[in-house]
């Protein structure tokens, strides 16, 4: 039977292609992602019928866009790269090689969770080049975008306290931390879903966004309710905040270091990876 690793210290990538299509949040449309097994460290993405052009990730790819994490690989973008980015960091893999239909990673249900039961459905095999390393803080980093706040400090074990606060009452204050490793993510992380609220949903879709938004792949807050319960968690949103940040890391490596963050966004991990990345060079 197959069981994720212990810990983010060897190098591992699938044994087996996985494939999987899907809608894609924001255009709507219908997309399809194919990951590989690869020898290449790092995760890398090529566009169907140009598996010859690899592009491995980096921070310096990232948009700005709102609602999700985007990048720029020479010119095409792809949208919501963050859930299978934190699906397959999160669960201890090192090299993967996504071979992308369309500019969409699909959405599935709004977690993490689909990516994570097709990994376990082929298996894990440890690579046979070094992973890239991860960042060694020496020192605390701190990084502030208006009321958001990300803060490191050096550990050698990687824990993530997250703490969100809204002015809705079925979500509130909200904290959750955990001790990060890929059975620990599997379990308490990748099930938690993206969500919304429903008063700010016409002003999203005049805007050109969530197209593909449904009720079956992002929880929706109506103020003192959800209107498709039940949560998987009590605290189900701060956990998919703790979520995004992960598939944000994914960009420069989960690094060791206790990480606390106050209303995330990817902005600010972004600007937060980027600082990380600054401890590699």
């Amino acid at each position: 039977m197959f069981s994720f690793p212990d810990d983010y210290e060897q190098g591992w990538t699938l044994r087996n292609e996985i494939k999987k299509n899907g809608i894609g949040l924001h255009t709507g449309l219908q997309c399809q992602v194919i990951i590989k097994p690869t020898e290449l460290p790092g995760f890398n993405f090529s566009f169907s019928g140009e598996t010859n052009k690899i592009f491995s990730i980096d921070i310096s790819q990232v948009r700005n866009t709102p609602l999700c994490t985007t990048i720029d690989l020479n010119g095409k973008e792809i949208n919501t790269v963050e859930h299978l980015l934190a699906a397959l960091i999160g669960s201890g893999l090192t090299h993967a090689h996504i071979e992308i239909t369309g500019s969409e990673i699909p959405l599935l249900d709004g977690s993490a969770i689909g990516w994570v039961e097709e990994i376990e459905k082929v298996g894990m095999v440890n690579s046979t080049t070094s992973p890239k390393p991860r960042p060694e803080l020496t020192s605390p980093i701190f990084v502030k975008k208006g009321e958001s706040v990300i803060f490191a400090l050096p550990s050698k074990d990687l824990k993530l306290i997250g703490l969100i606060d809204f002015p809705y009452k079925a979500i509130g204050q909200q904290m959750f931390s955990i001790e990060l490793s890929p059975n620990n993510f599997v379990k308490e992380i990748a099930p938690a879903r993206t969500f919304g609220f429903l008063d700010q949903l016409e002003e999203l879709k005049k805007a050109g966004l969530i197209k593909g938004g449904a009720l079956e792949n992002a929880l929706v807050c109506d103020g003192d309710s959800w209107l498709n319960p039940p949560l998987r968690f009590s605290n189900e949103p701060v956990r998919h905040k703790l979520l995004d940040l992960i598939g944000d890391l994914a960009f420069v490596g989960l690094p060791r270091a206790q990480i606390f963050v106050y209303k995330g966004s990817h902005a600010l991990h972004t600007e937060f990876a980027a600082s990380l990345e600054k401890v590699l060079t």
